[in-house]
């Protein structure tokens, strides 16, 4: 169950916010195996002036319609890693035309216990979930 946070540049209508999230989610359910309705995701606009994201000297082209994915996960394999960065890349590229070098992804890995999905509960802990 990541939480998906996606920063962009302001500008894009409802649609294409939708279809990016739409392609984030079945994405990373193929990959990290979710449950259905396992969907957290937030997607906050930013003025140019906000966002500072060079290329660490790898090359990278980046334009307007650059896509910071940060995700917070229980723990994945290398391997599911590596086929959810890969895939989601071409699925974005393929469906919305979003170069590959504007798409950086981040995850940070957490435990059950670090999650409450409301009333205070531990679900995980005490076995709601």
């Amino acid at each position: 169950m990541p939480m998906m946070k996606i920063d962009m540049y302001k500008g894009r209508n409802k649609e294409q916010i939708k279809q990016i999230l739409d392609i984030a989610y079945q994405v990373s359910t193929k990959e990290f195996h979710l449950l259905p309705h396992d969907r957290y995701q937030i997607v906050t606009q930013h003025d140019p002036e906000e966002m500072v994201i060079d290329d660490v000297g790898l090359g990278f082209n980046r334009s307007q319609d650059f896509l910071m994915f940060s995700l917070t996960s229980s723990p994945r394999t290398r391997e599911e890693k590596e086929n959810f960065y890969k895939n989601l890349v071409a699925e974005l590229h393929d469906q919305t035309g979003i170069s590959p070098e504007d798409v950086m992804i981040n995850i940070t890995p957490n435990t059950k216990e670090d999650w409450s999905f409301g009333n205070g509960e531990a679900q995980f802990l005490n076995g709601k979930l």
